[in-house]
C-alpha cells in the first residue's frame, strides 16, 4: 500500500507569494499523519549552525512561505523509491522527478530509502582525509554536525546545515544533510573572479555529506561529495572559519546558553550546589536543574545578598571555564561586597595588543540597583570596538575608583595605557592621577557635547556656534589658534560669563586636540568611533535586572564585537583590499600589511596628499635632508611643514598625525612621493594596525625588542609564553585532530626539557670538589 508523501519546504524568501496559511497547514499535516501514517520532511532553505541564519529546522517563521509538495510515499514494508511531483509557489506542476536542494539527488532515489540498506558510503571525489568521517559512528545530530565541522576544519571550509527526513509517523530524524557554506547561489549576486573566493560569496559548491540513522540511533555517513569548486582556507587560516570558531570559542559559556536559550521553569527553586563554581564541569547537576535559577536571575528583580551570591557564582563559573578569567570584588568595613570588576582571557590578550588607548565610561547607571555599570573599551586593528573589562560600582567615591583602577592594572599585568578617555569627573581625575601617573588623561568629546546640550540651551541649535566649538576641540593646529578661536566664540555669542565654559576652559589640556598633538589616541575621538564607544550599554536598559544577568549581557555584547572582528579577520585573510591605483607600489605595500579598514584610511590620505596638495621645497643642510611646506587644496591657507631625512628615512610633519593616529599624514606621503619612495618606511608601520597585530602580541619572536625582553626578564618570559599558549589552546580546543597535534607538540617539548635537565643533573653529580676527592 502506498501512502501520499507530504513534503513541507520552509523558505525565508519573503518576496514569494504565500500559498498556505501555516496554522491550517499544520492541521493538514496532522490529519494526513493520522490517516496515512506517512513521512513528513521539513526543508529549511536558511543557513544553519554557527554559519548564520536557519536555526532549528522545525521552527516556523511567521513571515515565511510554506510550499506543499505532494507525491507517492513509501510503504513501510517496502523498499520502493517514490517519484515526486513538485509544486512551485504558484501551484504549477513542474513534473515528476527529483526533489532536490542545491544539486542534491535525495529525491531521485526516494527520500530516506537508504535507511533500509547497510551498503558502504558513496564517495564522490577525493578520499583524502575522509577516513575518520566515513568510519566514525555518532549518536546525535549535534555530534554529526561536529564531526563534519571537524572534517571541514581539516580540509579548510565552513559548514552549513541542510535538510532532513524523518522516520514514518515520527519526529525522529532518518537522514540529515550538511553542505559546504558556499553551497547554492545568493539571489541577485553575480560571480566574478574578484568575489569568487570571498568567504561570504556562494559559488554553488556541491560538497556535502549525508548521515543515515538506523534503528539503534547510530548516525553513519552514507554519501559524501568531497570536491569543492572554490579555494579552501590555508592551514594558518582555518581557525578563522566560522563553523570552526563556533566549536572553539563561540559563546562557550553554559550559563549564557541557558540564559539566552529560552528555557524557563516558572516557580522552581534554584538547584545550584553551594560548592559548585562550574556549571559545565559539574556532572551531578544537569542543565535542567540549573535553568530555573538562571532564568529567574535574568528576568526577576532580585536585590540583596541572594543576587550578590548569584553574581559570585556566575563569575566563579566563568573562571572555571576560562583559565585566564579574572575577577575581583571590594569588601567594605561591614564585610559587604560593594564593587566588582571582571574580564576574560581574550580581553587580556586584546589589551596586550591594543591597550595603548582605553575609554572608561562610568555614566551608565542601573535603574533598579542604582549601581554604575562601567566598561573599559578600546579599538582593535580593524578600528572596531573591543572590550577590556567591566565593573559594577556602588558609588563614585575616590576609594571606589582607586580600587577599580588598581584592580584593572593588576588584571592587565600592571601595563599602563598611554591615554585614557573618561567623563568630566573631578574625583575620577584624582584617582587616575594616583593610579595612572604616566597616562595622559583626556575628557571624551562625546561627554563634552552631551553636557553642552544641557548647559548651553538654544545655542546647541546654532550651526555657527557648533562650528566654532568643534574647531576648539579638534580643528585647531596650535595653542595660539585655539586661544583665538575660543575668544572669538565667547565674544560672538556673549558667553564670557558662562560658568560651565569657564570651568571647561581650565580643563582644556584634557580635551583640546591642539594641546595633545604628541599623545597617541588611535583616532578614538573621530567619527564614527566617538559614537560607537559612547553609551554602549544603552541596549541593556531595563530588560535585565539581576546583577548576574547584567554580566551576561556584557558578555553577549563582547561576543558580538568579537564576531565582527572575526569577520574582518577572515576578510583580510582571504584577499588584499582593492587599490584605487592598481599599479601604485606604495599602495600595494600598504594593502599587504594593513587591515582593510586601516588601508582605506591610508589610501584616502595618500590620494589627498598626491592629488590635492601643493608643495614648496626649501633648502636644507645636507644632501639627503629635505624640507617641504605643504598646503592642502580646499582646506584654507594652513601650511604644514615636513622634514624628511632620506638617509634614516625619518619623517616629521607639523600636523603630528602619526604621533596621534599612528598613520602617515597626506603631507608626509606627498614627501615620499616626491622623492620616489615606493614603500611605507618600516618605522611608520604601527604594528597595532596590521593584519598580524595579534601575532606580534602573542609571539615575541616577531618583534625583536620584545624577544630580547623575554630572554632577559623571567616575568616577561612567563607572561608572553602563557598568552601564546592560551591562544593556541583556544584555537585547538574544538577539534580533536588539533588537540592531538598540540598535545604531541607539548609532549615533544617536554621530552626535550627533561633530556636537557637530566644532562644538567648528571653533570652536576659527576662534578666532585677537590676537597672531597682528597678525603
Amino acid at each position: 500500500m502506498f501512502a501520499p508523501l507530504l513534503l513541507i519546504r520552509h523558505t525565508h524568501t519573503h518576496t514569494k507569494r504565500k500559498i498556505l496559511n501555516l496554522p491550517l497547514l499544520m492541521c493538514v499535516v496532522q490529519w494526513y499523519t493520522q490517516f496515512w501514517g506517512f513521512a513528513v520532511m521539513v526543508n529549511t532553505d536558511g543557513e544553519g549552525g554557527s554559519d548564520g541564519g536557519g536555526g532549528d529546522p522545525m521552527s516556523v517563521d511567521d513571515n515565511a512561505n510554506a510550499v506543499v509538495e505532494m507525491g507517492v510515499g513509501v510503504d513501510q514494508g517496502k523498499g520502493v523509491g517514490p517519484q515526486h511531483d513538485i509544486v512551485d509557489n504558484d501551484g504549477v506542476m513542474e513534473g515528476q522527478g527529483a526533489v532536490s536542494n542545491s544539486g542534491d539527488e535525495m529525491g531521485k532515489r526516494g527520500y530516506g530509502d537508504e535507511a533500509e540498506t547497510e551498503e558502504a558510503a558513496t564517495v564522490h571525489g577525493s578520499k583524502e582525509g575522509t577516513e575518520e568521517l566515513l568510519r566514525k559512528v555518532v549518536f546525535s545530530e549535534e555530534e554529526a554536525y561536529k564531526l563534519y565541522c571537524d572534517y571541514g576544519h581539516r580540509m579548510g571550509f565552513s559548514i552549513r546545515k541542510g535538510k532532513q527526513s524523518y522516520f514514518t509517523g515520527t519526529k525522529r530524524i532518518r537522514t540529515k544533510d550538511y553542505f559546504c557554506s558556499k553551497e547554492g547561489l545568493k539571489e541577485g549576486e553575480k560571480l566574478t573572479d574578484a568575489n569568487f573566493n570571498d568567504p561570504h560569496t556562494r559559488t554553488n559548491c556541491k560538497a556535502m555529506v549525508r548521515f543515515r540513522v538506523n534503528d539503534q540511533g547510530e548516525w553513519k555517513v552514507i554519501r559524501l561529495v568531497s570536491d569543492h569548486n572554490h579555494n579552501l582556507a590555508r592551514p594558518e587560516e582555518r581557525h578563522l572559519l566560522r563553523s570552526a570558531r563556533s566549536l572553539i570559542a563561540g559563546r562557550s559559556s553554559s550559563v549564557e546558553a541557558m540564559l539566552y536559550g529560552g528555557f524557563q521553569t516558572p516557580g522552581a527553586a534554584c538547584q545550584i550546589p553551594l560548592g559548585s563554581t562550574s556549571v559545565t564541569n559539574n556532572a551531578e547537576t544537569s542543565k535542567q536543574d540549573l535553568l530555573p535559577c538562571y532564568s529567574s536571575m535574568a528576568r526577576t528583580p532580585v536585590i540583596g545578598n541572594g543576587d550578590l551570591q548569584n553574581l559570585v557564582r556566575h563569575l566563579k563559573s566563568r573562571a572555571n571555564e576560562d583559565g585566564m578569567f579574572y575577577w575581583d570584588v571590594q569588601i567594605d568595613r561591614g564585610g559587604r561586597m560593594t564593587n566588582f570588576f571582571w574580564r576574560d582571557g581574550r580581553s587580556r590578550i586584546d589589551y596586550d595588543c591594543f591597550g595603548d588607548v582605553v575609554v572608561f565610561d562610568s555614566t551608565y547607571r542601573l535603574n533598579k540597583h542604582n549601581l554604575i555599570c562601567a566598561p573599559f573599551v578600546g579599538l582593535n586593528h580593524h578600528w572596531q570596538g573591543t572590550m577590556y573589562g567591566c565593573a559594577l560600582l556602588a558609588d563614585e567615591s575616590l576609594s571606589s575608583f582607586v580600587w577599580l583602577f588598581k584592580s584593572f592594572l593588576e588584571a592587565m599585568g600592571n601595563r599602563h595605557p598611554r591615554s585614557i578617555f573618561t567623563n568630566q569627573d573631578q574625583v575620577m581625575s584624582k584617582a587616575i592621577e594616583e593610579v595612572f601617573p604616566n597616562t595622559c588623561h583626556r575628557i571624551s568629546r562625546w561627554h563634552i557635547q552631551k553636557n553642552a546640550a544641557s548647559r548651553l540651551g538654544a545655542l546647541n541649535g546654532s550651526k555657527a556656534f557648533n562650528k566654532l566649538f568643534t574647531k576648539c576641540m579638534q580643528g585647531c593646529d596650535s595653542e595660539a589658534e585655539f586661544g583665538e578661536t575660543w575668544a572669538e566664540m565667547l565674544s560672538e555669542f556673549k558667553l564670557e560669563d558662562n560658568k560651565w565654559l569657564k570651568k571647561l576652559y581650565k580643563l582644556r589640556q584634557k580635551w583640546c586636540g591642539a594641546l595633545n598633538k604628541h599623545t597617541f589616541d588611535g583616532g578614538v575621538e573621530y567619527e564614527p568611533q566617538c559614537d560607537s564607544l559612547s553609551n554602549i550599554f544603552n541596549c541593556i536598559a531595563d530588560k535585565f535586572t539581576s546583577l548576574s544577568a547584567i554580566t551576561v549581557a556584557v558578555d553577549k555584547l563582547t561576543e558580538d564585537w568579537r564576531e565582527k572582528e572575526f569577520d574582518e579577520d577572515m576578510r583580510c585573510s582571504q584577499k588584499p583590499p582593492a587599490c584605487i591605483i592598481k599599479h601604485s607600489d606604495i599602495l600595494n605595500h600598504a594593502a599587504k600589511v594593513y587591515t582593510h579598514r586601516i588601508y582605506k584610511l591610508f589610501e584616502t590620505d595618500f590620494l589627498d596628499g598626491c592629488g590635492a596638495t601643493k608643495f614648496k621645497e626649501l633648502q636644507c643642510e645636507g644632501s639627503n635632508t629635505y624640507q617641504f611646506e605643504m598646503t592642502m587644496q580646499g582646506r584654507g591657507s594652513r601650511v604644514c611643514t615636513v622634514h624628511f631625512d632620506m638617509t634614516t628615512m625619518q619623517l616629521n610633519c607639523s600636523c603630528s598625525k602619526f604621533e596621534t593616529m599612528g598613520l602617515l599624514c597626506p603631507h608626509a606621503l606627498k614627501a615620499l612621493s616626491i622623492k620616489n619612495v615606493c614603500s611605507v618606511p618600516e618605522t611608520y608601520i604601527l604594528k597595532r594596525w596590521t593584519k598580524d597585530a595579534k601575532k606580534w602580541g602573542f609571539n615575541p619572536k616577531q618583534y625583536e625588542s620584545s624577544y630580547r625582553e623575554c630572554m632577559d626578564d623571567e616575568a616577561a618570559y612567563c607572561n608572553h609564553v602563557m598568552h601564546y599558549a592560551y591562544d593556541l589552546v583556544v584555537k585547538s580546543q574544538g577539534h580533536e585532530e588539533l588537540r592531538k597535534s598540540l598535545w604531541e607538540t607539548l609532549e615533544s617539548g617536554e621530552k626535550e626539557l627533561e633530556k636537557y635537565l637530566e644532562n644538567v643533573t648528571q653533570y652536576a653529580l659527576s662534578y666532585v670538589p677537590l676537597e672531597r676527592s682528597i678525603d
